[in-house]
């Protein structure tokens, strides 16, 4: 088998896997609802300037924090929006470990 079918075998098995199929669902479940997901994407798109200030400042901005905990605040009380946060931290667990097993793969060549 060559590099390339395993890739394509791992892809597939990711597809299949609980978590992503929990999340794509989730997901799915979220696009359906309009308000929930806007609500869903300001959250985001706090949370990613949030995060831009925090690496370019090298410190948390207080007061984009205090909105980003506070727009997280009022969705995790959505059973919808709880599923979905919790599905996609469960994704996002399942390809940070792929991506560590793979890096400690080539680890070595990069010293």
């Amino acid at each position: 088998m060559n590099i390339y079918d395993t890739a394509n075998k791992l892809a597939q098995e990711i597809k299949q896997s609980e978590e992503y199929v929990t999340y794509k669902m989730a997901k799915e479940a979220i696009n359906l609802n309009y308000e929930l997901k806007s609500k869903i994407d300001e959250f985001e798109k706090a949370r990613y300037e949030a995060q831009i200030i925090a690496l370019q400042t090298g410190k948390d901005d207080e007061t984009k924090m205090r909105h980003v905990q506070a727009l997280y605040g009022e969705l995790i009380q959505n059973q919808e929006a709880s599923k979905y946060f919790d599905a996609e931290m469960k994704f996002n667990i399942l390809i940070a470990d792929i991506n560590k097993i793979i890096g400690e793969a080539v680890q070595s060549l990069l010293k």
